[in-house]
């Protein structure tokens, strides 16, 4: 079959209407359209947490920093599942474009704000558009793709979130560590990166992307939005902000309340939309489906809160810079992109999918247990030689758990079925990631001091403060009197638990009770995590078995739906 160009650039046709399977030729072009969106998506995640510090401090609002990403993190949460409901309704491409449009937008106006309330502000109309980058993408590849052929191609989309991971901190870096570049202040340009990006997403999408869809009528669950909506923003907020809030304070407790009883509601509403719910209760009386649900919860959590720990492992105790614990995570990555790509060639072939999120859970288990036992002391490589472990259980867990969903319930519910998963790790990860942290600033000031009281029996270390507090550099001399006359949770622990980039500014002798201190708390969070994967394979033992469809959602959509003409998904 000839393929019609338009200009110089190839476009592909739509699937032959007779079955409604794409050829590989087609689905490669396709896929160029869907890899930049993701890696726009992905790029933006790692490249601002490089350099949100250095925004904070440029627009003095080091204190609500973490208002910036529980505003993003908001809107892209309540938007997964609504984009992945509209998606089955009315068709993806145009919706993929205007959540990349929304996304563009979002960020060409962060590259404007001027203080930190005006940048949460429009992280939370970046958010809008990123909800819909990821969810739409697996949604697309499920229409086109067949579960059993899909890992023919589970490599390019692995290797796009691998160089997002590497590119990211690298190019964050870069940018937080120019005063100005152009005429604009450094920091501005990690938002800006995303227009160019975006635009060429925009342009290769409208050329490349042609679906064909079979449209629905159905009722826009409206009451299903707008409860989910308001269950999920004090839920999130109190996840985000709880640990500088209070978990028991009044505005805590009101969260909780509203948050409980709006979610009741949604609950209530989606049962009476029946079929048109954003998020349809029938699918959870599938066996594989809650199974697959609870566990992505719970290996979000785990994935999530360990995974944040081990970049500030690098950094506070290691003393990498952003940019190079960013390249210290490549053999997390290269883990989750060998698994994904060898568990999917055997998933090709075999058919056979329960075995491997058992072994993944089981590997993060293992791995998890493992990084709680590194000291301020371990060495990098082995700690790599772990990361690889966690990454290569992550990459059996991940792709197969999306597979198993996308393959239990009817090809009409694909959207919704890949946003739910999406939607349900990403609340896990959340969990996860507020829970850990305040385990972790929790108790590391006390094994900070503890640190300190062991070492300071040591010669080595009496000698160094008292070098100290001869020394000319004032940071020197603070540290000495601090630790000559400590103040339980005051002084320099208050300081270096507020900015821990202070740590590798003290001479290394005195550094070190700092680092040991950080270490252990951080082996709490990894202990804790293991725990919770324990959990994750344990929900996993409960999975039945999953037969792959053969046949693309398109194409057997298209058959249920033979007598009605299609129409083609495109602008």
């Amino acid at each position: 079959m000839s393929t019609p160009t338009s200009g110089n650039l190839p476009v592909a046709p739509p699937a032959p209407s007779e079955t409604g399977e794409y050829t590989h030729a087609q689905i490669l072009t396709i896929l160029v359209g869907l890899m930049m969106g993701m890696f726009l998506g992905a790029l933006d995640q790692t490249i601002v947490s490089t350099s949100i510090r250095t925004i904070a401090d440029d627009l003095n609002g080091l204190s609500v920093q973490a208002w910036v990403t529980t505003a993003y993190l908001i809107t892209s949460t309540v938007a997964t599942p609504i984009y992945g409901k509209l998606g089955d309704l009315y068709g993806r491409k145009k919706l993929f474009m205007f959540a990349i449009s929304v996304f563009i937008v979002g960020s060409a106006l962060c590259s404007f704000a001027t203080s930190m309330y005006m940048l949460a502000a429009f992280r939370a109309v970046q958010g809008i558009g990123a909800g819909g980058l990821f969810t739409l993408v697996l949604a697309i590849i499920g229409d086109i793709v067949s579960p059993r052929e899909r890992a023919r191609y589970t490599g390019y989309f692995m290797a796009v979130f691998g160089t997002s991971s590497v590119l990211g901190p690298v190019i964050g870096g870069f940018f937080a560590s120019h005063a100005v570049i152009l005429g604009l202040t450094g920091w501005r340009w990690v938002f800006l990166v995303n227009v160019p990006i975006g635009i060429a997403a925009l342009f290769v999408v409208y050329r490349t992307l042609h679906l064909s869809h079979q449209r629905r009528d159905a009722r826009i669950d409206w009451w299903g939005a707008a409860t989910l909506m308001i269950g999920l923003v004090p839920l999130l907020t109190i996840a985000e902000q709880g640990r500088e809030w209070g978990w028991g304070t009044p505005r805590a407790l009101v969260c909780y309340l509203l948050g409980a009883a709006s979610l009741g509601a949604f609950v209530y509403v989606e049962k009476q939309m029946g079929d048109n719910a954003l998020i349809p209760l029938r699918m959870f009386r599938s066996r594989a489906v809650s199974v697959g649900i609870v566990a992505s919860i719970v290996v979000g959590a785990a994935m999530f809160g360990g995974i944040m720990v081990i970049p500030l492992y690098m950094q506070i105790v290691h003393g990498a810079s952003p940019m190079r614990s960013g390249f210290l995570m490549l053999p997390m990555v290269v883990g989750m992109m060998s698994a994904s790509i060898i568990s999917g060639q055997i998933i090709s072939r075999t058919g056979r999918i329960r075995p491997f999120p058992l072994i993944g859970s089981a590997l993060i288990c293992v791995a998890l247990f493992l990084l709680s036992t590194i000291t301020a002391d371990t060495q990098l490589l082995l700690v790599m030689a772990i990361m690889f472990g966690l990454g290569y259980g992550l990459g059996n867990c991940m792709q197969p758990l999306l597979l198993i969903l996308q393959s239990a319930v009817p090809p009409r519910d694909i959207g919704v079925a890949t946003s739910s998963a999406t939607f349900f790790r990403q609340i896990g990860g959340t969990l996860g990631v507020a829970i850990f942290l305040s385990v972790l600033f929790g108790s590391v000031g006390a094994n900070i001091e503890s640190s300190i009281v062991t070492e300071s029996q040591t010669p080595a270390f009496q000698h160094a403060v008292q070098t100290a507090s001869q020394s000319a550099d004032p940071l020197d001399r603070q540290v000495a009197e601090a630790l000559l006359h400590p103040t339980p949770g005051g002084g320099v622990l208050a300081q270096v638990q507020n900015d821990s980039s202070i740590i590798q500014q003290m001479p290394p002798a005195l550094a070190h009770p700092f680092k040991v201190g950080f270490a252990e708390s951080m082996d709490t969070v990894f202990l804790l995590a293991g725990c919770v994967a324990i959990l994750a394979f344990m929900v996993l033992l409960l999975m039945p078995k999953v037969e792959l469809r053969a046949t693309s959602a398109s194409a057997a959509a298209r058959s249920e739906a033979a007598p009605t003409a299609p129409v083609t998904d495109q602008v």
